[in-house]
């Protein structure tokens, strides 16, 4: 049996807020570690039927990215929701609420 590894770094300064948000995967072949400004990591406990999760974002993430970063994990859901469940009809929903969220978001940064 195979086994990989996700180590995540997150370095925070005196108040404990993000400066700094490193991963890398053992599986990838690669040791350099890969930056990133936001993360967002889940976990299902079958036993208490509950999300886990894990959401920082760095202070240098700006709203617009974090907009696309929504837009793009709401997008990979749903495509993850279709592949585990093959129903195509969810996916859709979910896909046409993302596109409504990001194109809102858009206008409000045109009109600001």
């Amino acid at each position: 049996m195979a086994e990989s590894s996700i180590i995540i770094d997150v370095r925070t300064d005196e108040k404990h807020i993000p400066e700094g948000i490193g991963w890398r995967a053992t599986s990838t072949g690669k040791d350099e570690v890969q930056d990133a400004r936001a993360m967002m990591l889940s976990f299902w406990d079958g036993a208490e039927k509950t999300a886990l999760r894990i959401d920082l974002w760095t202070k240098e993430m700006k709203v617009d990215e974090m907009a696309d970063f929504f837009y793009q994990t709401m997008m990979t859901m749903a495509d993850t929701y279709g592949r585990a469940t093959q129903q195509q009809d969810m996916v859709e929903d979910m896909k046409t609420f993302a596109k409504g969220f990001i194109e809102k978001f858009r206008e409000k940064q045109q009109k600001a």
